[in-house]
């Protein structure tokens, strides 16, 4: 029989699992079980090393198209391994304190290795069970990998471990066409490499706002080498230096070879690799741990934050959660609720895109009548001196409360440009007090938000309460 360590707390995944431990948690026997790097995804895989990639893909591609503002340049290619150690020699020492940090404190156990349920509250992992008052699960996802036949008898890339190769490629194809696919795929055009994307369906960015993913579908043919949508892949052949994959689509069959394949096909939760039926802890089809608002399980004792629960797979709405988590850790008769105000993304491609809120398929789907307004960048000053002709915000609003609904941005800077649309929804400020109270700097990008503003503000009728 295993070892039994008895402890308050087990935190399973040192992600934003790692931010739960706080000064009044100082008496507490705490155990950590962690079966990579500290940091989780953001750090190491996720977030902060690919928007590092992309900036220097940014840096590259203003080169590249330097001379529609009259300045000559030329861009003559890219190191990559100096590109990917500039990230990484940041990164890794930074994980790697991390987790020494967390071994140095006395009342902190760490395990690295796979974890798994064996019963209530203990889990097993590298022969030893360890068994907590309360266990938080914060394990994360993991990328996921569709069955196609020849897939896997050879190697591919995931984003897990892409952006850590030795060379650039020579022509990266790329399954999927979701944010992962259209960032990654970006970094590597831009810095050199011809890229191929392969999407299943007809629109890239699908989830986005169905304008906001038709212009990106619309400018994707000038923004990678060969876009192949609507694509049924029938198998995938290694070969020795390459692949090639067989597809076919409205436009007949095709054999596209390359030499590195990516695989950006979505990602999947963890909860299905953690044997939480064994503890009583319900995981639904999806691998998500099923919580309640105040991110309890259906275990007594047990939570879920992050990736592993699926409300979202979003860095700083696991942050939000942890410190949640953390506040009903310490006074479990004064819970709080999980955010459910609405959460904000960007995706970090080129144009970017910045969104906050209802889609306005969704916002119509609510039965509820609804008013939209589309501005051009173009259409502001600065959109000029970006010479913008493709560029737009679009703003959903609530006639009957004249409160937002929903915004989103294509565009340069839309990741920063959508950040007072986030802050109005969340606070519930009404459009015209947005529109018509504080300045908007002149002649700064933001006047396209403004415009927007003002043109939604019009639209709603004026016998809506305020």
């Amino acid at each position: 029989m295993a070892d039994v360590l008895d402890v308050d707390l087990v935190i399973l995944g040192a992600g934003s699992g790692n931010s739960l431990i706080v000064p009044e948690m100082d008496g507490w026997r705490i155990a950590i079980i962690e079966r990579d790097l500290f940091g989780g995804t953001c750090m190491n895989r996720g977030c902060i090393p690919s928007k590092m990639l992309i900036y220097a893909a940014d840096v590259a591609d203003t080169i590249r198209h330097a001379s529609k503002y009259g300045v000559h340049a030329t861009f003559d290619g890219a190191d990559w391994p100096a590109i990917r150690d500039r990230v990484f020699n940041r990164i890794d020492p930074i994980a790697e304190g991390g987790r020494q940090y967390r071994h140095s404190l006395d009342n902190v156990v760490v395990f690295e290795g796979d974890a798994r349920f064996v019963a209530e509250r203990t889990l097993e992992v590298n022969g030893v069970q360890v068994r907590g008052d309360q266990v938080v699960i914060a394990a994360g996802a993991r990328p996921f990998i569709p069955e196609v036949p020849g897939l896997t008898d050879g190697p591919f890339h995931t984003s897990d471990t892409v952006m850590r190769i030795d060379r650039l490629p020579e022509h990266l194809i790329v399954l999927g066409g979701g944010f992962i696919a259209a960032e990654l795929g970006y970094v590597f055009h831009a810095l050199g490499s011809k890229v191929t994307m392969i999407n299943r369906g007809n629109l890239l960015l699908r989830a986005e706002d169905h304008d906001i993913s038709a212009r990106f579908t619309e400018l994707a043919p000038d923004l990678f080498d060969d876009v192949v949508l609507g694509a049924a892949i029938d198998r995938v052949v290694h070969r020795e230096g390459g692949v090639t994959v067989h597809l076919r689509n409205a436009s007949g069959e095709r054999a596209i070879e390359g030499d590195v394949l990516l695989v950006a096909t979505g990602r999947r939760a963890n909860g299905d690799q953690l044997d939480g039926p064994a503890a009583g802890i319900e995981v639904n089809g999806d691998g998500h741990v099923v919580v309640d608002h105040f991110g309890r399980t259906s275990a007594p004792g047990v939570w879920a934050l992050g990736d592993v629960n699926g409300r979202h797979q979003l860095k700083h709405m696991a942050n939000g959660e942890a410190k949640v988590v953390t506040h009903n850790l310490l006074h479990a008769d004064d819970l709080r609720r999980f955010d459910t105000r609405a959460a904000p993304h960007a995706v970090f491609t080129n144009p970017q895109i910045g969104a906050v809120g209802l889609t306005e398929d969704k916002a119509r789907m609510t039965g509820r009548p609804v008013s939209v307004v589309i501005r051009d960048y173009g259409g502001a000053a600065y959109g000029w001196a970006l010479e913008d002709t493709t560029s737009f915000v679009k703003l959903i609003g609530d006639p009957h409360t004249r409160k937002l609904l929903g915004a989103h941005a294509i565009g340069y800077q839309a990741s920063l440009l959508i950040q007072p649309l986030v802050q109005a929804i969340a606070v519930s400020t009404p459009v015209s007090t947005l529109a018509r109270g504080p300045y908007w700097i002149h002649p700064a990008l933001t006047e396209v938000v403004e415009n927007a503003l003002l043109a939604l503000d019009v639209d709603l009728p004026d016998n809506a309460p305020l």
